[in-house]
């Protein structure tokens, strides 16, 4: 019930946010997938939404760079249900490497499941659904390659990974130093994920991590401090909207300065 609400919430109110001349945001509500363009007619996808959003994703590509284009590759910060959802339909239709860090890749590849949702961190009604969330792994073994060792991010030159743990062991970050880009993947948050009311409306708040997945707080606070480190100038979370400029970094230092407060489960 509660995935199917999920669901039937990001299918009514997909869009497309142009932040950047080659950086595309798909909102699908819920969580955001990102189109880079990489050169020409290249591109790469960082993560792919939710099991019924491989049609929009598809559209939205196609829309920008004609039909049947494919992407160079695909990228997943980590594995967790909304972010690989529509990876599975994805890769059979363009037959690409799926690049992921390695703590992840049980996860992808049929060898490990996440805990379930934890419907205690919160009271907001995402939170108590979210042990209704696939939770188990899926597997695209034949497909999923290592990030590299060096911090370089396939078929995305100029980009580099950042490991970023706390909400998954294995959880990454993206940042472009020119320009100080960061795709930030659910190593914090600008709406409170554990509320239906807030992902609806996406009000603006700066959180965390989606508590209800988190598995070690320590470490998600540690992977905020390194992000606030690099200053960047836009930032892309998963979920919520972009951020940029003094703002960004106003509100990263608030959320490290008291993150236990704003971020940690009551």
């Amino acid at each position: 019930m509660g995935n199917k609400l999920v669901e039937n919430l990001s299918a009514m109110t997909r869009s497309t946010l142009q932040v950047t001349p080659d950086i595309l945001v798909l909102e699908l509500t819920i969580v955001n997938a990102i189109i880079v363009n990489t050169g020409s007619n290249e591109w790469v996808l960082v993560d792919t939404g939710l099991e019924n959003s491989g049609k929009f994703i598809i559209k939205a590509a196609e829309d920008r760079f004609g039909k049947g284009t494919r992407p160079k590759a695909i990228i997943l910060t980590h594995g967790h249900f909304d972010h690989v959802g529509s990876v599975i339909e994805l890769v059979r239709r363009w037959d690409v490497p799926v690049y992921i860090h390695q703590l992840e890749i049980p996860y992808v590849t049929g060898e490990k499941d996440y805990p379930m949702g934890d419907p205690t961190v919160d009271a907001g009604m995402v939170a108590k659904m979210s042990p209704t969330f696939p939770h188990t792994s899926i597997d695209i073994g034949s497909h999923i390659a290592e990030l590299p060792a060096d911090g370089t991010v396939p078929e995305m030159s100029g980009w580099k990974w950042i490991h970023t743990p706390g909400h998954t062991e294995g959880h990454i970050s993206l940042f472009r130093e020119e320009d100080r880009v960061l795709i930030a993947g659910d190593a914090f948050a600008t709406v409170k994920q554990e509320s239906i009311t807030s992902v609806i409306s996406q009000s603006e708040f700066m959180s965390g991590p989606p508590k209800y997945l988190t598995t070690d707080w320590e470490a998600a606070k540690k992977s905020v401090e390194t992000l606030l480190g690099l200053s960047p100038q836009l930032a892309i979370p998963s979920h919520g909207k972009p951020i940029e400029g003094e703002k960004l970094i106003k509100h990263l230092e608030r959320l490290v300065e008291d993150f236990d407060r704003i971020a940690l489960p009551k």
